[in-house]
């Protein structure tokens, strides 16, 4: 299962895609909205995408985690949007026979996600606000008068 949407995310509901009963693990990351970032107070996160090129990106990193691991059971869910501090931004659950593949295949997830799909964040501030692109470079926007 790998989707965009505006709406919550219900992790639970993704969680349990992946069970199985060849499985000994699954493995839940989920990002967060935080309330700050390097010493700022963020009042909320907007995620804009670019979907039909997000989703086939997503699709060729669950099958990167195929080939890699051999992991068949992955589910990905990413929110657009804007968020509030809380909310869950990114789900990603793996179901693997081992928690060491898991974990490695949970990470790599991730790591590719902010690596190479287009889904780019904007934090903003009290004072202004930043785009943070897939990369992970941040590209400052005036403050606001």
């Amino acid at each position: 299962m790998i989707y965009l949407t505006q709406k919550p995310l219900d992790t639970e509901a993704l969680t349990a895609t992946v069970g199985n009963p060849g499985n000994g693990s699954v493995i839940t990351f989920l990002g967060v909205t935080r309330d700050q970032t390097e010493g700022r107070q963020v009042l909320w996160l907007e995620y804009e995408a670019y979907p039909t090129m997000a989703e086939k990106m997503l699709g060729r990193v669950a099958e990167e985690v195929r080939e890699r691991w051999g992991i068949e059971r992955l589910s990905i869910a990413h929110r657009t949007g804007r968020l509030e501090i809380g909310e869950v931004s990114l789900a990603v659950a793996v179901g693997s026979p081992h928690r060491a593949e898991g974990f490695a295949a949970c990470a790599y997830v991730v790591d590719r996600i902010k690596e190479n799909v287009p889904i780019w964040k904007k934090e903003v501030f009290a004072n202004g606000e930043v785009w943070v692109g897939m990369e992970g470079h941040r590209h400052a926007v005036a403050p606001e008068r």
